[in-house]
C-alpha cells in the first residue's frame, strides 16, 4: 500500500524567522525525513498541484471555478462549455501605502448576508450582461457567454499578501480591475456591513475574481481514494469517479479503516495557520500532527503495511516531495536533522 500524504506549509513560511523552530518536538517526522529521497521543485501551490494531478489543462488560468461549482450545482456545469469564474467575498484593509486581503476563513458569512451583497452589487450592474451568483456564502460565481483575456491569481496566492502585486492582467485585465474597485464602492456603505461592524465583525468590502475556465472533458488521477475536507477536492473526486472520504481523526483511524492501494490524504490546516502567521496555532498543530499521524505512519512503515510513504508539502512558490520506502528506514547513517533544515531546500 502507498501513501501520498499532503500538508501544505510544512514549513514556516518566512525562511528568516529561525526561532519559530526552537524547542520544537518533531521526533517521528524529523525521522521519516531524515530517510527521504528529496524533490523541491518551482509550484503555483496545492490547487494547481492537484490539477496537474488529475490531468487537467491550465487554460488561461487553472479552471476551479467550473470545478468547484460541480460540488454546489452539477447540473448547471456538467457537460457544457460555459465559462464560470469566482467571484469570493473578501475583506480588504488598507496599512501604509498597500491593500491587504483576507479571505473567508477570517470571517463569517451567512446565506442571507451573501444574498444581500450580492443583490446589490447584481443591481449596479444590471447592463453588464453578467451576475454575481451566491450559490454558497463563501463562494460566489459568474458566468460569461463570452471568455475573456484575463490572468489572476488564486485566492490562495493573494491573502494576507499586498494585492498591487496580484491584479488581474490581459488584455480584458483592466476591465475587471475597475470591476474590482467599482464593487468596493459599492458594498462601502452597505446597511450589511454597518450591522457587521457593529457586531464587531469584518466588513465583506470587495469580491476576488479567479480561477475562471470551463469545465474540462476529462479529470482523471491514479489514486483509488483520497481523504480530504476540501470541497474542491470532493469535486474532483466525484469527477474522476475516485472514491472519497471526510478526513480521519488520526492516522490509527485511517489505518484501521478498510484502505485501499493507492491513498492521497491533505492535511491543510497548517496553510490557514502560516496565511496569517498564527505562529503558536502552527507550532502546537504540527505538534499534534506529529503525534497523531507520523508517528503511527512511522511504526506502519517499519511493520510493513505501508510501503511508500511520499510526504508533499508547499511553501510560498516551492514543492517539495519527501519520499520514503520501507528499507529506506534502516539506513543508519542518515542523522535526523531539525524540521528547520529543510525550509531552504
Amino acid at each position: 500500500m502507498n501513501l501520498h500524504l499532503v500538508i501544505p506549509a510544512l514549513c514556516w513560511p518566512d525562511t528568516t524567522q529561525n526561532q519559530i523552530y526552537h524547542e520544537l518536538p518533531l521526533p517521528y517526522l524529523e525521522k521519516l525525513l531524515a530517510k527521504s529521497n528529496r524533490l523541491s521543485q518551482s509550484s503555483e501551490g496545492l490547487e494547481a498541484w492537484l490539477c496537474q494531478i488529475f490531468n487537467i489543462k491550465k487554460q488561461q488560468n487553472w479552471p476551479i471555478a467550473p470545478i468547484s461549482l460541480h460540488e454546489e450545482c452539477a447540473s448547471v456545469v456538467e457537460g457544457g462549455k460555459d465559462y464560470w469564474i469566482r467571484a469570493d467575498p473578501v475583506h480588504l484593509r488598507i496599512e501604509q501605502n498597500h491593500i491587504m486581503l483576507a479571505d473567508s476563513h477570517a470571517f463569517k458569512i451567512t446565506s442571507e448576508e451573501a444574498e444581500g451583497f450580492t443583490s446589490e452589487i447584481n443591481r449596479n450592474f444590471m447592463d453588464e450582461g453578467w451576475k454575481i451568483l451566491p450559490l454558497h456564502p463563501k463562494r460566489w460565481y459568474i458566468h460569461l457567454k463570452k471568455t475573456p483575456e484575463i490572468k489572476t491569481y488564486t485566492l490562495a496566492q493573494v491573502t494576507c499578501k499586498n494585492i498591487n502585486n496580484y491584479l488581474s492582467s490581459g488584455k480584458d485585465g483592466i476591465f475587471w480591475n475597475n470591476k474590482f474597485n467599482e464593487i468596493q464602492m459599492i458594498l462601502h456603505e452597505h446597511p450589511l456591513n454597518k450591522a457587521r461592524e457593529i457586531r464587531g465583525e469584518l466588513a465583506i468590502n470587495s469580491v476576488w475574481f479567479w480561477g475562471g475556465g470551463v469545465i474540462p472533458p476529462s479529470i482523471q488521477a491514479s489514486y483509488t481514494k483520497i481523504w480530504s475536507d476540501s470541497d474542491f477536492v470532493c469535486s474532483l473526486s466525484r469527477l474522476s469517479n475516485i472514491k472519497h472520504d471526510k478526513l480521519p481523526l488520526n492516522a490509527s483511524a485511517w489505518l484501521s479503516s478498510k484502505t485501499s492501494e493507492d491513498d492521497l490524504i491533505i492535511i491543510d490546516e497548517l496553510f490557514v495557520n502560516a496565511q496569517y502567521r498564527e505562529a503558536y496555532e502552527w507550532r502546537e498543530n504540527l505538534k499534534k500532527i506529529d503525534l497523531e499521524w507520523f508517528a503511527p505512519l512511522y511504526a506502519a512503515l517499519k511493520r510493513g503495511e505501508i510501503e511508500t510513504l511520499t510526504i508533499i508539502t508547499f511553501n510560498g512558490i516551492k514543492k517539495q516531495a519527501f519520499v520514503i520506502n520501507r528499507r529506506d528506514l534502516w539506513k543508519f547513517w542518515l542523522a535526523t536533522k531539525p524540521l528547520s533544515f529543510y525550509k531552504d531546500s
